[in-house]
């Protein structure tokens, strides 16, 4: 029996996946959590065979999660609508044994984890082209703290707020948005996040 441990935010997804998975009669699905938080609790408590993992969860993301148990024994599969290089990049870079779209049908999940389970790794066929158009091994090209501001950009906080939490002056931290900007190539704070978000590079 194959034992599976499933994190997703949205509870009718969450329900539906744990349901039609327990219909197989070779898999058990022992505990489903809804946030990143939650899955590694759970596949360090229960430890599972599988973990299914959606990427943008609260708390932590289904990629900070795969990152923080890539040395389980667990195997980590990502279901996700997000087909991005950046984010398959850093889920590849944490060991994940299968990358694979929610539009894909029930199936051909079920297929994925017993052919994971037999030791294959599976990535679905639409990153293919998108990895061939995009250079997935683009490297973050921010500092540790060009990374930190914007981190705090993306939480809404404003410049004052910002100097105020790392201890800089207002002049510091609008230059960091300037050379932030600059390095990726954007026009504002908004396409900053977007671009940052985009290449998987939030922690």
């Amino acid at each position: 029996m194959i034992k599976i441990v499933i994190a997703e935010d949205q509870g009718m997804m969450l329900s539906a996946l744990g349901s039609l998975l327990n219909m197989e009669e070779d898999f058990d699905v022992i505990g489903m959590a809804k946030n990143g938080e939650e899955a590694i609790h759970l596949v360090r408590e229960l430890k599972p065979d599988i973990c299914i993992m959606d990427i943008e969860m609260p708390l932590k993301t289904g990629l900070a999660a795969a990152e923080e148990l890539k040395e389980s024994n667990c195997k980590i599969i990502i279901l996700t609508t997000f087909a991005r290089a950046g984010y398959f990049e850093r889920a590849r870079k944490a060991g994940v044994r299968g990358y694979l779209l929610k539009d894909s049908p029930i199936n051909e999940l079920a297929d994925s984890i017993r052919a994971i389970m037999s030791g294959r790794k599976i990535y679905a066929p639409e990153l293919v082209d998108i990895i061939y158009e995009h250079d997935a091994t683009t490297e973050n090209p921010l500092t540790d703290r060009e990374s930190e501001v914007l981190q705090l950009v993306s939480e809404g906080k404003s410049t004052k707020e910002i100097a105020k939490e790392l201890y800089l002056s207002h002049g510091t931290v609008r230059n960091y948005i300037s050379v932030i900007l600059e390095k990726l190539h954007v026009k504002n704070r908004i396409e900053a996040i977007s671009r940052f978000k985009e290449m998987g590079w939030f922690k």
